[in-house]
């Protein structure tokens, strides 16, 4: 009686598995096109129901800790500690790190996300100018973003999210709904000493 219920349950865990791989060897960042191309590669219709981005990100965050490990966590404190050296650094802009590297999921391909929140986005311009650092403009991926400066590290690109400053203290969400987690240094800061973020609400 419920068996059409479980194929599509295992459909999504299948597409969510396949997603994440992708994702992990291949270095797709979107879920999007993670997923559609992972129906593909499952031999299923373009209608078939897709899992939402909190189950691939499950899925990926299992694969990472089952085939890197190690390797992974090492690459994850780099990343982070980029970031809070970041953080530091654009400390006047209002910054927050968030995406993939604060949420654990991140690879080798990852980009580290951070969001800023300038009187104006010529400002930041101006200030990575003045500190001789080259930069990029990326495509702003929402409405309400001014401006992305795509900044290259050691450890990996950096996009800079130029966001207006009353969304400081607004709760910001990812495309699909999800919220989107964000932290200050100091978070950080502790995440690379305990491995845990303060739920604090930064």
């Amino acid at each position: 009686m419920h068996r059409p219920d479980r194929t599509r349950a295992d459909l999504r865990a299948s597409i969510a598995s396949a997603a994440a791989r992708l994702m992990a060897e291949d270095g797709i960042v979107d879920y999007r096109q993670a997923k559609k191309k992972a129906l593909r590669q499952l031999g299923l219709p373009e209608h078939t129901a897709l899992p939402d981005n909190a189950e691939v990100e499950a899925e990926l965050r299992a694969w990472r800790s089952l085939y890197q490990g190690e390797e992974h966590a090492e690459l994850l404190f780099e990343l982070r500690q980029t970031a809070l050296d970041l953080l530091e650094f654009l400390e006047r802009f209002h910054p927050y790190l968030t995406g993939s590297v604060l949420e654990g999921t991140a690879g080798e391909h990852s980009r580290i996300d951070i969001l800023l929140f300038p009187d104006s986005a010529k400002e930041v311009e101006i200030f990575l100018l003045n500190h001789n650092l080259n930069f990029a403009h990326g495509e702003p991926r929402g409405e309400k973003v001014e401006a992305v400066l795509i900044l290259e590290t050691d450890t990996a690109d950096a996009n800079l999210i130029v966001l207006p400053p009353q969304l400081e203290r607004v709760a910001l969400k990812y495309r699909d709904g999800r919220p989107r987690e964000r932290a200050r240094a100091e978070a950080v800061r502790d995440l690379l000493e305990h491995g845990e973020l303060p739920r604090s609400g930064e």
